[in-house]
C-alpha cells in the first residue's frame, strides 16, 4: 500500500493515496476531461494528468467553469381570446403598405395569424380592382374587422354590423375616436358601443385608454380583449406609461394588449415583458424603410419579450453584484 500525501488542493491541506494527477481528481469524484490543474504553479497539459505524479507538499488549484440555470423545455405557449387559440402573439394591421404583395410578405415575415382589416366602401368603378383577398387568404389567416375612422359609436356598430353581414366575422376589433388631431379613444362612445355589440353577440377586442378604471369597465360589458394603447396610433412613441399598463394586466382577466404606438422592436419586446398578452401594430412595420425585415424583427421581439416576462427578471439593485463567485478564487 502506497503512503499517504500531503497535499494543498484549492487552499486546504488534503491527505490521498492517489499517485497522479488524474487519480486525485477522480478521487474528488471530478472528471479529469472536464478540469484544468495548476500545480505548484505550473499548468499541467490535460493530457498527461494519468503521468504526472505527485509529490508530498504539492500545491494545486483545480477550476472548471460554474454556472446556473434550468435549461429545461420550453412549454407551448399559445394564447387564446373569445375561446380561440393563437400561436403568435403579433396582430399586425393591413393599411400604409405600398401595395399588397408587400403586404403579404410583411405578414409573412411577421408570423401573425390575425391581421385587422378595415371596412371600406367597394370601388364600383372598379369592381376587378386587386383585394385583399387576393394577397391574404381569410381562410388561413384571421381578419380582424375594425372600426377605424369612427367618431360615434353608432358608425362604429353599423361599420361592424356590415362587416359581419360581409364575411360572417363576429371576433372584431373595435375603436371609436374622440377627435382626429390625436386619434385619442372616446371612452364614454367606446363603452356604449362595447356594451350594444356584446349583447348581438359581438366579440369586441376594444381600443380604449391606458386607465385601469376603464379597462375594467370594459370588460364588465363584454369585451374579449383590452388593447390599451402605448401612445397615440401612429406616433412611434412607444410606450408612455409603464405603469398604466401594468395595473390593465394585473386587473384583468381578459388578454391584454398593447395597440398603437410602436415604433420599433424594443417597444414590442417592452409590451410584452410588462405581461401583455401581444401586440397589434401596423405602421411600425409598414412606414419602416424595409417593412419585411422589420416585420421579422417584430416578430421576434414579442417572442423575446414573452420568454424575458416568463423568465422572471432579475431584481434590481443599488450597487454592482460578481456575476462569477468569490468562493474559489484561485
Amino acid at each position: 500500500m502506497s503512503s499517504h500525501l500531503t497535499l494543498t488542493v484549492n487552499g486546504e491541506t488534503r491527505r490521498t493515496q492517489a499517485s497522479t494527477i488524474a487519480a486525485l481528481v477522480r478521487e474528488l469524484e471530478l472528471d479529469p476531461a472536464k478540469v484544468a490543474v495548476e500545480r505548484n504553479g505550473d499548468i499541467v497539459p490535460r493530457s498527461t494528468l494519468g503521468e504526472v505524479a505527485l509529490s508530498d507538499g504539492d500545491a494545486l488549484e483545480i477550476v472548471h467553469f460554474v454556472g446556473g440555470g434550468d435549461h429545461s423545455g420550453i412549454a407551448d405557449d399559445s394564447w387564446e381570446v373569445a375561446g380561440r387559440k393563437f400561436n403568435s402573439r403579433l396582430i399586425v394591421g393591413t393599411g400604409k403598405y405600398k401595395d399588397f404583395a408587400q403586404n403579404a410578405a410583411a405578414l409573412e415575415a411577421s408570423g401573425a395569424e390575425i391581421v385587422t382589416v378595415a371596412v371600406r366602401r367597394v370601388n364600383v368603378s372598379d369592381p376587378k380592382a386587386p383585394m385583399l383577398t387576393d394577397y391574404i387568404d381569410p381562410k388561413k389567416t384571421t381578419y380582424l374587422p375594425n372600426t377605424a375612422g369612427c367618431f360615434t359609436a353608432e358608425d362604429a356598430i353599423r361599420t361592424l354590423r356590415l362587416a359581419r353581414e360581409a364575411g360572417g366575422w363576429d371576433l372584431v376589433k373595435l375603436e371609436v375616436l374622440g377627435e382626429a388631431r390625436t386619434l385619442y379613444p372616446d371612452m364614454r362612445e367606446t363603452l356604449r358601443a362595447t356594451e350594444v355589440l356584446a349583447k348581438e353577440g359581438f366579440l369586441p377586442m376594444v381600443y380604449c385608454a391606458d386607465d385601469p378604471i376603464a379597462a375594467k369597465q370594459l370588460e364588465d360589458v363584454g369585451a374579449v380583449a383590452i388593447m390599451p394603447l402605448g401612445a397615440p396610433i401612429g406616433s412611434g412613441l412607444g410606450i408612455q406609461n409603464r405603469v398604466m399598463i401594468r395595473l390593465i394586466v394585473e386587473g384583468a382577466s381578459v388578454p391584454v394588449l398593447v395597440d398603437a404606438g410602436v415604433g420599433t422592436a424594443s417597444d414590442a419586446a417592452v409590451a410584452m415583458e410588462l405581461g401583455c398578452d401581444g401586440v397589434l401594430m401596423n405602421t411600425a412595420i409598414a412606414e419602416a424603410k424595409d417593412p419585411v425585415r422589420m416585420a421579422l424583427a417584430m416578430k421576434l421581439a414579442v417572442q423575446a419579450g414573452r420568454h424575458a416576462y416568463l423568465s422572471g427578471r432579475m431584481a434590481t439593485r443599488k450597487y454592482a453584484d460578481p456575476s462569477s463567485p468569490l468562493a474559489g478564487l484561485i
